[in-house]
């Protein structure tokens, strides 16, 4: 290789990104502000932009946040007032059917991603919704066994929460206490009356405590 060859090679390398685009090929054609693009990942550990599939099943998932954001336990009193209110302002609001991390009821320290039902806003934490735990399974096949469980469930119907169209079932005796912060939402809501059929019902399983 003449002198003259590697003066044009070294010319070129140096237009496209400096000394360190010549030294390291893999580099070679990819600015520094693609490079960090890449690399940039979101608080969830997914990578930004990356699609997100969800699974509405019973898989277990990893805690997101960590330590950090403790569960602050289940919702034991009476129903607050509430009124189907689903808006498209940012803010998941009562009838609406969002995304979050569920806690299971005997280890708060584990739980899965799954679809809820927001049914109300917390009586004195604007950044707190009540919501009810969703599921795709047929509980009515069950019923018996999960009411002696404590377990009580209602049909909601089937939405674009579940991205096979599966019919859900919604339960009863647990409230969740949602931090707005930890929900994605994205959208997808009951139809008035089967939200008010479902406050009744779960208004008279908080009673019955």
């Amino acid at each position: 290789m003449n002198l003259r060859t590697v003066a044009v090679r070294l010319s070129r390398a140096l237009a496209r990104g400096g000394m360190n685009a010549l030294l390291d090929p893999e580099r070679r054609g990819t600015s520094s502000t693609q490079r960090r693009t890449d690399a940039t990942v979101g608080p969830d550990g997914r990578r930004a932009g990356a699609p997100t599939s969800h699974r509405h099943d019973d898989a277990p998932s990893a805690r997101p946040g960590g330590p950090a954001h403790p569960y602050g336990g289940d919702w034991t009193a009476p129903l607050p007032t509430t009124a189907y209110a689903p808006h498209a302002d940012g803010h998941p609001d009562p009838g609406e059917v969002v995304w979050a991390w569920v806690p299971y009821e005997e280890d708060h320290s584990q739980g899965k991603d799954r679809p809820v039902l927001v049914i109300a806003r917390h009586p004195e934490l604007e950044d707190v919704v009540l919501a009810l735990p969703l599921t795709s399974k047929d509980h009515d096949r069950d019923a018996a066994q999960e009411a002696r469980a404590g377990r009580h469930w209602m049909d909601v119907g089937s939405g674009a929460w579940d991205n096979r169209g599966r019919r859900s079932e919604v339960r009863l005796d647990r409230v969740l206490q949602l931090d707005v912060t930890r929900v994605r939402r994205e959208g997808s809501h009951i139809d008035e009356q089967t939200f008010d059929a479902v406050i009744a019902a779960a208004r008279t399983r908080s009673l019955g405590r």
